[in-house]
């Protein structure tokens, strides 16, 4: 958890449910919250002139998002989904900065999540720009092994589908499975029970 559920409580978050692919904010909204998910995965998205959409992250259990843009006076450049059922605890902006106002380790840990994520976009601009399918679909699984990596040595299923790899890549969904297949061959990466085990 990036804050402590129960500092959430005492500062007056409640505890909000969404129905898989259920709007959570909308782009171009004003940010009134910060969001913390107790359980679920939410996807950020936005859609470019053409109308194809484009995942900016996918986010699951423990983590934030929206934080970001509460510090600016500017409207959300994207949209939140729910992915799955979720239960998400929603705190206002104004309890949300007393908050970090007053719990400086807090303050910490809000500004380690926004490192973590601007690493994570400039990791994906560089790898956007590559005309190798293989190496962005290598980039986007290191980062989501590393970032959900725990001391188990049991390998973990990477928790994305071809289609939200496709959507984090730019890629087509069906250049993303023959990639896939093409990396299996390889050794880079296993499929067990439709899932993606990412091992290099």
């Amino acid at each position: 958890m990036i804050i402590n559920e129960n500092l959430l409580l005492e500062n007056g978050a409640e505890y909000v449910s969404y129905e898989i692919n259920q709007e959570i904010f909308q782009e171009g909204y004003a940010p009134r919250f910060y969001y913390q998910i107790v359980e679920g995965t939410v996807e950020l998205t936005n859609y470019n002139e053409s109308g194809k959409e484009f995942t900016q992250n996918i986010l699951s259990t423990g983590q934030c998002f929206g934080e970001s843009v509460l510090f600016t006076e500017k409207p959300y450049p994207m949209s939140a989904v729910a992915k799955s059922y979720c239960v998400i605890l929603r705190l206002s902006k104004p309890a949300f900065f007393k908050l970090l106002l007053l719990n400086p380790e807090v303050s910490l840990n809000i500004f380690r999540c926004l490192a973590e994520r601007l690493y994570y976009k400039s990791i994906m601009l560089f790898t956007i720009s590559s005309n190798d399918p293989s190496h962005q679909l290598q980039t986007v699984m290191e980062y989501f092994k590393e970032y959900n990596s725990t001391y188990s040595r049991q390998p973990r299923p990477i928790p994305l589908s071809r289609k939200q790899l496709a959507g984090l890549t730019g890629l087509r969904i069906e250049t993303v499975i023959r990639t896939i297949k093409k990396m299996e061959k390889q050794h880079i990466l296993k499929i067990e029970g439709g899932k993606i085990y990412y091992h290099k």
